[in-house]
């Protein structure tokens, strides 16, 4: 799904609360890994994004 968000495939990818943890897990391992935005929804749930700037 990540690599979906990079090409521009999809616009935003939605992690339930259950999934986060092992989704956060493979994310950082990512070399890209600052250009995904996660935010966060109510009851734990994040929506990623993917961004062609990297945060600082």
């Amino acid at each position: 799904m990540f690599e979906k968000l990079k090409r521009g495939e999809m616009s935003e990818y939605f992690v339930k609360k259950e999934d986060f943890l092992s989704i956060r897990e493979v994310l950082v391992k990512r070399p890209d890994f600052k250009h995904f935005r996660g935010i966060a929804r109510r009851n734990g749930d994040v929506i990623y994004q993917y961004r062609e700037i990297a945060r600082s």
